[in-house]
């Protein structure tokens, strides 16, 4: 994320504006988790991180989804870890729209803190950063054979959820047309 800041010409840190706050938490804990070699292999993705940050839940939520899934699908999870990756994905669903209750503790902040407004910003800035760190964090730990593999994957399958990446040829149709 520093280059990333340095690309945009922004002050030196690891939260450019530029990018999204949980696009940005998912890049760090990707980083912090690969091996030095690993880390390497991430650096060509710092242009596609340039420009990615939108308002709005669906961004967050998304991202969210996308990495308490991968969490989930990824192995052995401790009855906590499991608990909280699972609120988490219900919550990103219900505010995608796809699922009608929220999950987790959720359940109790998210009608309050919308109430007030501040619903959006502190689920964007708080609550999905912290849950999507925690699912990279699962994924790296768990994951079969090399970590460095399964987090660029992941890290790459988040950008192209901000539209930071295209899809390659080689997927299918339907594919294509879910991430256009």
């Amino acid at each position: 994320m520093e280059l990333v800041s340095r690309l945009a010409r922004e002050p030196w840190t690891d939260r450019p504006a530029c990018v999204h706050p949980v696009l940005s938490a998912v890049a760090r804990a990707a980083h912090d988790h690969s091996s030095s070699a690993g880390r390497r292999e991430l650096l060509p993705l710092a242009p596609r991180f340039l420009d990615t940050s939108a308002p709005g839940f669906e961004s967050a939520a998304r991202l969210v989804s996308l990495c308490a899934s991968t969490a989930l699908a990824s192995g052995e999870l401790t009855g906590d870890e499991r608990r909280r990756m699972v609120g988490a994905h219900r919550t990103a669903l219900h505010l995608l729209g796809a699922e009608e209750r929220p999950g987790g503790a959720a359940r109790w902040w998210l009608p309050t803190v919308k109430r007030w407004r501040w619903g959006e910003p502190f689920y964007r800035t708080f609550v999905a950063t912290e849950q999507a760190a925690e699912a990279v964090a699962i994924t790296a730990r768990t994951s079969d054979g090399n970590p460095d593999v399964r987090l660029r994957s992941l890290l790459k399958l988040c950008l192209a959820t901000q539209g930071a990446v295209r899809p390659s040829p080689s997927w299918s149709a339907s594919a294509q047309k879910s991430w256009s």
